[in-house]
Order: C-alpha cells, then structure tokens, then sequence
C-alpha cells in the first residue's frame, strides 16, 4: 500500500527477541507513546492534544505488527467526544496487518460522547493465517455521574476482521438517540456502559486457547445465558463462540466500576510470558 501522509503509523517488530516501536509517525490530533514494557512486549499508547476529540478531527492510523512480534495498544485515558455546533462528525479509522505469529492486544479506555456530539470509528484488521488479536471496544452512554445519558446526536462503530484475505468477522453498531429509544428493554434498559471483545486467531494455538478459556470464564458466577432473571443485576456478560477461530464478548454494565472486572481478569490471563509478560492494568493503575 502507498505511503499516504495524512495517515499516523506505527509498527511493531522483532528486535533480539524483544518486540519493539520500529517506526512511528503521528498527525494531529493524535500523538503515539511509546513506554518501556516488561515481558518482550512493545507497549504502544494513543493520547489526543485535550483528552478527546473535536467535530471535524478525524484520526487515521495505520498498524503493522511483523511475524513474532507482540504489541499492546491502549489509550491515554477516556476519549472524550465533544459537541459538534457545525454538524460536523468527529471519526476514528484503524487499518491493522498482523504477520505470521504477531500477537496484538488492543484495550482502550471507553468513549464517551458528550452531549451533541457526533462520532464514527471504522477499524478492519488483516491478520495472517497464524497471528491473533484481542479487541475491545468500550463506550459509555456520556458523562453520566453529571446526569447526561445518550445525550449525543449520532454514534457509530465498524469493525472488519480478516483472516488470510477472508472476511471472518463483521460487527456493526450505530445509535441515534433521537430516533432509538436507548433506554428501553429492547436496547440498553438501565445500564449504560457497553463494552465489547473479540479474539481472533488460530484454533489449535496454545496461545488462542489460553486466552478463549479466560473469556469463557468472564459471566458472573451463576448467569449462563440472557434471560428475566437477570433483571436487577449491575452488570450483564454474555460469551460466545462465533466461529472456530472467533470469540465475542458482550458486557452491559451500570457504570465504568461494574465492568472493570472484565478487564481485570483479561490482564491478569495476558499476564502470562507466552502472552505479553505482564498485566497491562497494573502498569496503568
């Protein structure tokens, strides 16, 4: 693909046997750090300039994760999504290539649309036959301890994954509070915080299977499926095994407090050296 100059990019790879930040570029408003990381893993963080972005920012970033490498991708803090006057959109666009064996975590810190904001993300990850990739993707309904909830105009997010040129998963989520009915049964009822994972990655690797077992343990203790009892509860999980080589985590929660035990447990299974070597929760808390 041609270098395109209006495109941030960065790229992981094998260095005497340390996986490191081999190239970077970054265009405003978005700006890459890289922090020194235990375990053999690069550790890359996404900050913007003023903790968000803006109607009409748009953040394109290009990554490459070379064969053997292992990355993790987190962000700064909450990305905040600010009012658009204009109706101009604010929209995050990712393009990742994983290489044969490259292992990428991304796990950012929520969303979290304002009131009148408008936001798009798009992200479509080409991973080889044998590499494999953790996904989150998190967001909140706004700044709910002010009492603002699904105040934004429009939210949408795109994700494609494919494997060896094939398209193995498809997810796509767009709400327009005006026209849906957020807080009702159907969508969100009471909570307001959404998180979803998704694991992708050859079925018969250690590596896969060790990660797949830590996501099947993530329900609460006595909840196996979504049904009328689990009303009243502050947070719902739901697992699922899409394809052989696909897994899907699906978490509702009342606050950031209710669902951060899913991150939790999440670092701590990442935490072995076969994964990244160490916890990325500790490391940022």
């Amino acid at each position: 693909m041609p270098d395109d100059p209006t495109w941030s990019e960065l790229a992981v790879a094998q260095v005497r046997q340390q996986s490191r930040l081999v190239a970077s570029r970054s265009r405003q408003p978005l700006k890459i750090i890289n922090p020194n990381s235990p375990g053999g893993s690069c550790h890359v963080v996404l900050a913007s300039y003023g903790g968000g972005l803006v109607a009409g920012d748009s953040i394109r970033l290009r990554v490459r994760c070379e064969e053997g490498s292992r990355m993790l991708l987190t962000t700064q803090a909450n990305t905040r999504i600010f009012k658009s006057i204009d109706g101009s959109q604010a929209e995050q666009l990712t393009e990742g290539f994983l290489a044969e064996k490259a292992l990428a975590v991304v796990l950012p810190d929520p969303l979290v649309p304002q009131a009148d904001s408008r936001y798009h993300q798009a992200q479509h990850w080409h991973l080889a036959a044998d590499a494999m990739l953790l996904l989150a993707d998190w967001w909140h309904a706004g700044r709910t301890d002010a009492g603002e909830k699904f105040a934004f105009t429009t939210f949408a997010t795109e994700l494609r994954v494919s494997v060896a040129g094939r398209l193995v998963l498809l997810d796509r989520f767009a709400l327009r509070p005006e026209e849906h009915l957020a807080t009702s049964q159907a969508t969100f009822g009471p909570y307001h915080t959404a998180l979803s994972l998704y694991l992708v990655g050859p079925p018969n690797d250690a590596r896969f299977q060790q990660l797949a077992a830590a996501l099947r343990r993530l329900p609460p203790l006595g909840q196996t499926d979504l049904h009328a009892q689990l009303a009243g509860r502050r947070c719902v999980v739901a697992v699922s095994q899409a394809r052989d080589n696909v897994y899907v985590v699906r978490a509702l929660g009342n606050s950031r407090l209710d669902l951060e035990p899913i991150y939790q447990a999440v670092s701590e299974a990442l935490a072995a050296q076969e994964l990244l070597g160490f916890q990325p929760l500790q490391r940022k808390y």
